[in-house]
Parts: C-alpha cells; sequence; structure tokens
C-alpha cells in the first residue's frame, strides 16, 4: 500500500486541530466526572449571579451536549480529522470545512458580537459561557485552515485586483445598510426615550436594564461591523493597503475574507430563520398575541433585518468568491466594473 505523504503545511494544521480536539474532549469528561471549572449553568436571556456560574457548582445532572454528547462530536470531528489525514483531497476539504461549519454555528458568533462590547461597557456578562464560545471559534478556524491546507493545490494567484460583478456591488450596499436602517437607527431611538415601535413597557425595561454605556455599543457594533462588508467589494478586500505594515500592496489571503464572511452570514441566516420560526409558533399556538406583534413591529422586523443581512452578507460573499477564484481570469467577471 502507498503511503501517502502529508505536506507539512497540513500536518501543522492538523497538529493544532487535535490539540484542540483533545483539550475540548478532556474538558468536558472532566465536567462529566464531577468537576465544574469552566463549566456554566447560566441562561444568557437571564443571568443571575453570572460571576459564579449561576450555580453551576450545584449541577448533579449535566445536560447531555454539555456533556457526553459533546463528546461524541469531539469523537467525530477526530474522525473526520483522520479521514482528512488519510485521503487528502476533495472529499478531506470537505470533511474539515464541515467540521468547521459546525463548531463556528454552534459559538454562534453573533452572540459574541453583541454581549463582549457590552460587557466590556459594564453590563453582567457570563465569561464562562463568553470564553467557550471564542474557543469554539478558534476550533472552527483551525478546521477551515486545514480544510484549505489540506485541499487540491492551487495554481499561482495574480496579485492585481480584480472587479467584483455589478451585483455583487449592489448585494454588499444592501448588507451595509441594513443593520443601519434596520438596527442602529431604532435602537438609538429608543436609548433616546422614542418609543418607535416599541411599547412602553418594553422601552421601560431598556431604560431601567440596560446603562447608556452599554446601549451606545450594542447600538455602533453591527454597523460598523457591517462596514467590513465592503471590504468584499473594494481593492483593499484583495490587496492590503499601503498603510498596513510589512504587508502593504500583498494579495489578501482568499479564504482571510469568505470563511469569516460565509460563517457570519450562515449565523445571521440561521438566527433570523429560527427566531421567525419561534415567533409562528408562539402565535399558532396563542402564547404570543398579533396585537403584541403590531406594538413592537420596531423588534419584529429586526428578525426580518437579520434574516435578510444573512441573505445579502451571502451573496456578496459568494461574488467575491467568484471574482478572486483562481479560475477568474485577471480582467474580471462579465458584468464587474472598476471603482
Amino acid at each position: 500500500m502507498a503511503v501517502v505523504e502529508i505536506p507539512s503545511r497540513t500536518r501543522a494544521w492538523a497538529l493544532a486541530c487535535a490539540v484542540f480536539v483533545v483539550a475540548a474532549v478532556a474538558q468536558r469528561l472532566y465536567w462529566i466526572a464531577g468537576g465544574r471549572w469552566g463549566y456554566t449553568a447560566c441562561d444568557r436571556t437571564d443571568l443571575v449571579d453570572p460571576a459564579g456560574g449561576c450555580g453551576a457548582d450545584q449541577v448533579v445532572a449535566l445536560p447531555f451536549w454539555s456533556g457526553w454528547g459533546a463528546v461524541g462530536v469531539g469523537v467525530a470531528l477526530a474522525v473526520a480529522l483522520g479521514c482528512t489525514l488519510r485521503f487528502p483531497g476533495s472529499w478531506a476539504t470537505i470533511g474539515s470545512g464541515a467540521a468547521a461549519a459546525l463548531l463556528l454555528v454552534v459559538a454562534f458568533p453573533l452572540h459574541l458580537v453583541f454581549e463582549i462590547p457590552a460587557a466590556l461597557a459594564g453590563r453582567p456578562s457570563d465569561w464562562r459561557d463568553l470564553g467557550a464560545r471564542l474557543v469554539l471559534v478558534t476550533g472552527g478556524a483551525l478546521f477551515a485552515g486545514l480544510a484549505n491546507a489540506s485541499g487540491p493545490r492551487r495554481g499561482p494567484a495574480a496579485v492585481s485586483y480584480r472587479p467584483v460583478p455589478l451585483w455583487t456591488r449592489r448585494w454588499a450596499y444592501v448588507a451595509v445598510a441594513l443593520p443601519v436602517v434596520g438596527w442602529a437607527v431604532p435602537h438609538a431611538l429608543w436609548l433616546l426615550g422614542v418609543p418607535v415601535g416599541i411599547s412602553e413597557r418594553e422601552l421601560n425595561d431598556i431604560e431601567r436594564n440596560i446603562s447608556t454605556a452599554t446601549g451606545v455599543a450594542i447600538t455602533l457594533v453591527p454597523p460598523l461591523a457591517g462596514l467590513l462588508v465592503l471590504g468584499l467589494v473594494q481593492r483593499w478586500g484583495q490587496q492590503f493597503p499601503r498603510w498596513v505594515p510589512g504587508l502593504h500592496g500583498r494579495k489578501v489571503p482568499r479564504q482571510l475574507a469568505v470563511i469569516p464572511a460565509g460563517v457570519v452570514a450562515l449565523t445571521l441566516v440561521t438566527y433570523g430563520v429560527l427566531s421567525i420560526a419561534v415567533l409562528v409558533g408562539e402565535l399558532l399556538t396563542g402564547d404570543t398575541r398579533w396585537s403584541d406583534v403590531w406594538d413592537g413591529w420596531a423588534v419584529t422586523a429586526t428578525l426580518l433585518v437579520f434574516l435578510g443581512w444573512g441573505v445579502s452578507l451571502a451573496v456578496t460573499t459568494a461574488g467575491y468568491a467568484l471574482a478572486t477564484s483562481a479560475n477568474t481570469a485577471v480582467t474580471g467577471l462579465p458584468g464587474s466594473e472598476r471603482p
């Protein structure tokens, strides 16, 4: 049987992924054995004593997905890692990519985008939960790097700028505008005490439970993060600008743009779809009334904003991926335009 030679770059990514999997499984086994270091019983929607993990030390029966379920996922990741090393190629890339997507979706980066700035601004937060999510994001990034390293070798890519299609630009502008119009504007009005599309009770809850610093952080982070979408349709998304020390003029690694944007798009769409499904279910069961929806129409519309934001970001990312593909001519795609 022929021995498959594994490139050193692939081995390095595989070793990093193996360390992540072993550490994650070891921590879960530690929790199953009765230890509670790093474990939290907090519900992020209703934090009670976040500094103490909401009574984590008192938890006797560990939830399935925090214990054996997570161990099973770790075993599946180990199998995917072994297959990537044993059978390098397209299928190995798909397996590692699926592992990366799983970890990143479970990490729910959208929560981190809101919660970390709010926590830094002084809002009570469960740092165990945030730390665990950051670890999952790291694991997802490692498996994404492995997928990229283990894939078929590509030819040298040109460094010159490749204009994206016009439709990609239009979707990018939609992805930038939605968090501004659909999120920042109503939240800024609520912070100022203007009850636009929200009931007086909810407005009073906001004024009572959210400090000014936290409110400003929650309001500004999404639109500021949305501005990064412009990198997918501008030159600085393909070539590092001149003001970047040591990298100016060099090609931006394609995966550095595609993977984070794709993960965020997937997270936004998932959140939007699930939230809308929950709302529809509550309307059908009578737990939520149509009058409540109309009274808080701006809050309900936020669900559609997230869904639209995710879809527009996904389309923009696809356009960027097509424009920067190694199979695309340097002169650009049909329908593209130069800025």
